[in-house]
């Protein structure tokens, strides 16, 4: 039990700038079993982005404190997603061989495609979150517990893309145990989701989430025939954003 719990603080400072005071005996291996706890760290991260969008919501209008919330999660995160996002859509607006689609998405410098994508998704997320009313808490958590499953979900379905990269240890997948506890935690994410918003929320936000996962897997396997790290990032970025906007449409 205890080993297990320092491999799902792994996951989390994986996805996270967090110091965390533990030796968690960081290896390969132990890196790609802690890709099951994805949804677990992704539910944490969304709390406390929604613990501040609840707080700066209480003295300041609701886009607002939308913007703030973003921000923290930026801060929390060290834009990690949000660099995946740019990246991909760079590679993929830009490159027309796969192997220069790979290479755009490995130059640390952003392009047009990767500017105009973060603007609309950030813009989209923002609006939606500042027009959820009392719903956005619980949709900003779930939104972030269950695009990190549709991240698992592409790590365990495409090979990865480079024969070496940030994300290459997770070639080796989590284990079937792992996956289990990740699509429990996806599931109890529904739920909730359902309980605390509507039935309808739910449904609309495993639909939206399925949408945009396998747009973007028949995407990348055209192009570069498997996933990235970059393209990881940015599958959560798009799930999170359609997550919101079905709950919006819901209510």
């Amino acid at each position: 039990m205890a080993d297990e719990a320092l491999t799902a603080v792994l996951g989390l400072q994986f996805l996270t700038r967090l110091t965390i005071p533990i030796d968690t005996r960081y290896s390969t291996g132990r890196m790609a079993r802690a890709m099951g706890y994805l949804p677990l760290a992704g539910l944490v991260i969304g709390a406390a982005i929604a613990l501040v969008y609840w707080l700066a919501a209480l003295i300041l209008p609701p886009l607002v404190a939308a913007f703030l919330a973003l921000a923290s999660g930026v801060r929390l995160t060290g834009s990690l997603h949000e660099d995946g996002l740019a990246d991909v859509a760079d590679g993929l607006g830009g490159g027309t061989t796969r192997e220069r689609a790979l290479e755009i998405m490995r130059d640390s410098r952003i392009g047009s495609y990767g500017v105009i994508t973060l603007v609309i998704v950030v813009g989209l997320k923002a609006a939606s979150i500042g027009a959820l009313g009392p719903a956005a808490v619980a949709t900003i958590v779930a939104a972030h517990g269950i695009s990190r499953l549709s991240v698992l979900a592409m790590m365990v379905r495409l090979p990865y893309a480079r024969k070496e990269g940030a994300a290459a240890f997770a070639g080796t997948g989590p284990g079937p145990t792992r996956v289990a506890i990740a699509v429990l935690t996806g599931a109890a994410t529904f739920l909730g989701l359902a309980i605390l918003v509507s039935p309808l929320a739910a449904l609309a936000t495993a639909l939206a989430a399925a949408a945009v996962y396998f747009w973007l897997e028949r995407m990348l396997k055209r192009r570069i025939d498997g996933y990235t790290g970059d393209a990881l990032g940015g599958l959560q970025q798009l799930t999170e954003t359609a997550i919101l906007l079905a709950v919006l449409a819901c209510l």
